[in-house]
């Protein structure tokens, strides 16, 4: 309906009410006239709402080129607009046949639900922005730090000054609803402190983090750039670029500050090894050092030497940890490792392992060398490597929409999918890329990284696979077929596994052998590449350290040699 036909629209709806009311009969069913909306008050309505799109493209622009956040008042004229037309609609509506009105009505709430999605549009560009500025302040105050480092003391306290400047704190006020009620609140963004009621500055955490460079190296050459192997294909002859081995390598460039400590928990001796390191750090290196609750409670009830250490308090500051800490050190096994993973739902820093465990494919160092290892690594530069994870999604059949899943789980080695008590075989469909795979019948299914294929994918004959080579694992647990034979796919493939409607049972989930969820028929799990890998310190190089972990942790290929008994004649 257009704009100038509204007001025949009106005519033909204000003969309908003066007939009613000169019917008896409506005046006992409505005493009191509801008013009718004219065409003028529709067409401010409409207007508004291509007014506010137009100031959120704008704002949008000039947010982008300065990099600035500036409180927009059109936001809360949004909303109140909004809401008047709701209210409008919220009243009673005139008991007519009238075609027009439902038209009207129609429009009406197109237009509350353009200002609604104009409201939350301009909340996200804001919170965007926002992020987009303080990355661009933390990069300016490195290079100014680089350029003057060395200067003197004074020059050092401008520095500091100015870090602390470009760190946000949270305010004490409430600041609940600060933006509306729609999209993400900027100050939430901007704020650089973990949040929580006050809480005492000796566990206050440092609001700083140390940067640093990757770089590849081959045969010694280090590069800092990654060249990719890319095809050729000039006159009509299909090439590849020659391959070379490249070892990634980490460079700090401003010292590290912060060290988070993962312990095996129930251990006297690693208790004591931790509570060792973590005075050689502070005495030696200065080091902030952050442990979990229960190593902060440990510590501090065997000496109250150790009040400096810092811990978290709840799942909101558990959030906030990667934006603190610089390294983390476990002392444990590859269990230690993947609850140290866990404990990161994005961007995980640099993890340096020590053997304390029965089994470590991923714990390199020895514990009783763990000075010259933590000075070569705080010094840097060292080898890492890039531990791909995995993303997984439980869709439940009662969701309507993607939007009422479950939140997503990040895996390090392995999720498993099996019969649990069931006395059925699982059943299960597989796709990859919505292109069907196979159905698997047996004791379940296996999707792995290749930083767990030696884990118990292996154990279910699996093979084993250099950790950064990309791929997925896709090995079946006993399967009611000779030919089902295990499959390793490549890494930016999605995978569906879903349990069909005509299933005898139900299906379980783990991941990383922990967290079980229940699969009903009609659910589905869905598998992805995470973008954020777990980066490990290698004590030689990728390749060294994985053949020397299958060699000292399985016995791989470990026969006695044959004996020689001379030349033959």
């Amino acid at each position: 309906m257009s704009l100038d036909e509204l007001p025949q629209k009106k005519l033909a709806s204000s003969e309908a009410v003066r007939f009613a009311r000169s019917d008896s009969r409506f005046r006992s069913l409505s005493p009191a006239p509801i008013p009718i909306p004219t065409a003028p008050s529709f067409r401010s309505l409409i207007e508004s709402a291509s007014d506010e799109r137009v100031n959120h493209d704008a704002v949008t622009s000039h947010e982008s080129e300065n990099g600035s956040i500036s409180t927009v008042s059109s936001t809360v004229s949004s909303v109140e607009s909004e809401k008047a037309a709701y209210e409008f609609l919220a009243q009673t509506p005139i008991k007519s046949t009238d075609t027009h009105l439902v038209e009207f009505s129609e429009a009406m709430r197109t237009v509350a639900k353009a200002l609604r999605q104009v409201a939350e549009g301009k909340a996200a560009a804001q919170a965007e922005a926002a992020e987009w500025k303080r990355k661009y302040e933390l990069e300016m105050a490195h290079k100014q730090q680089s350029k003057i480092k060395g200067c003197g003391s004074s020059i050092d306290n401008e520095l500091e000054k100015l870090a602390n400047q470009l760190t946000l704190e949270k305010p004490a006020s409430d600041q609940t609803g600060c933006c509306g009620n729609h999209g993400i609140c900027s100050h939430e963004i901007l704020q650089d402190a973990i949040p929580g009621p006050n809480p005492p500055s000796s566990h206050k955490m440092v609001r700083r983090k140390a940067s640093f460079r990757l770089s590849w190296g081959c045969n010694g050459n280090k590069n800092g750039q990654h060249n990719h192997d890319f095809v050729s294909f000039e006159k009509g002859d299909i090439t590849t670029a020659e391959r070379s081995n490249k070892q990634i390598l980490l460079k700090w460039e401003s010292s590290p500050q912060t060290v988070l400590f993962i312990t095996k928990p129930n251990s006297n001796s690693v208790r004591v090894l931790c509570a060792e390191m973590v005075r050689w750090l502070k005495e030696h290196k200065n080091i902030n050092v952050v442990v979990e609750p229960r190593v902060s409670k440990e510590l501090l009830t065997e000496d109250s030497y150790y009040n400096f250490i810092q811990t978290w308090h709840d799942d909101e500051e558990i959030k906030m940890l990667h934006t603190k800490i610089d390294l983390i050190v476990t002392l444990g096994g590859d269990g230690t490792v993947l609850w140290a993973a866990s404990l990161f739902k994005g961007p995980v820093p640099p993890v340096v392992a020590f053997s304390l465990g029965s089994l470590g494919f991923m714990t390199p160092f020895l514990s009783e060398q763990y000075r010259d290892c933590l000075d070569n690594v705080l010094n840097g530069p060292f080898s890492i490597t890039l531990r791909n994870r995995l993303q997984c999604h439980v869709i439940r059949d009662s969701a309507k929409d993607e939007l009422e899943t479950e939140e997503p789980i990040l895996v390090l080695n392995e999720v498993t999918i099996d019969r649990g008590i069931s006395s059925y075989l699982t059943y299960l469909e597989c796709y990859c890329d919505s292109s069907f795979v196979t159905c698997v019948q047996g004791d379940g299914l296996i999707i792995s990284t290749t930083s767990g294929s030696t884990a118990y994918s292996l154990a279910a004959g699996g093979s084993m696979v250099h950790p950064q080579v990309p791929g997925i694992l896709f090995t079946p647990i006993c399967p009611h077929s000779l030919s089902f034979r295990p499959l390793i796919l490549p890494e930016y493939v999605t995978l569906r596994v879903q349990v069909p409607y005509n299933s005898r049972g139900q299906a379980w989930a783990s991941f990383d052998g922990k967290d079980r969820k229940l699969l009903s028929p009609g659910d589905a799990l869905i598998c992805s590449m995470s973008p954020w890998p777990v980066p490990t310190a290698c004590l030689m190089d990728s390749t060294t350290d994985f053949l020397r972990s299958i060699h000292e942790g399985l016995h791989w290929n470990l026969r006695k040699s044959q004996s020689f008994d001379g030349p033959r004649d």
